[in-house]
């Protein structure tokens, strides 16, 4: 499998086609509805974003506590996506400020595949029902925004060979088209 990193990820994605398995590493941030929602009244009022939206990853994801009983030593509880459309409305105006990658689990709207295409911008699939998998690939976390939202508050994650598939690549295509 190929490896990619959060540090280059326009220069990583550039040659990776929907449908192929890929490892993602690097710091990347969760976000879920509660947190698009808050980040949108930032960017309505022309306030700075609580971390650099361009050429960022964000992971749709609320991470759970680390677990209480934890003999792996993982620094998260479950740590699984989730559905990715729930976001749409939200991802075109993301992608026009420079994110580069998004993270979830089920397709995106034509809409947002169109501005991934625009934008340069891919989306990765990672599988559902896999969040105690992920935690393992999880190195470090910190709550960066909206600690209010529990769960749902803005967090970056430190990744490692973080296991998902390209899901709608730069040019596009996307592994859903035809199902």
């Amino acid at each position: 499998m190929k490896r990619i990193y959060a540090h280059k990820i326009r220069e990583d994605i550039a040659e990776i086609k929907a449908g192929e398995e890929v490892y993602l590493n690097g710091v990347i941030y969760t976000a879920r509805d509660a947190a698009h929602k808050k980040i949108f009244e930032i960017i309505n009022k022309n306030i700075p974003l609580p971390f650099d939206i361009k050429d960022s990853v964000i992971y749709y994801a609320g991470p759970t506590p680390e677990p209480k009983i934890n003999p792996q030593n993982v620094v998260v509880g479950s740590c699984g996506p989730t559905t990715s459309k729930r976001m749409d409305i939200y991802t075109p105006k993301l992608l026009e400020l420079g994110l580069a990658c998004t993270v979830g689990k089920g397709e995106r709207n034509p809409e947002v595949c169109e501005a991934m295409k625009k934008y340069g911008a891919v989306y990765l699939c990672a599988v559902g029902g896999a969040g105690a998998i992920y935690s393992g690939c999880i190195k470090s976390i910190k709550t960066i925004a909206f600690e209010e939202l529990g769960c749902e508050s803005v967090k970056e994650l430190a990744v490692e060979d973080f296991p998902v598939y390209m899901a709608v690549d730069i040019l596009g295509n996307s592994i859903f088209k035809g199902i």
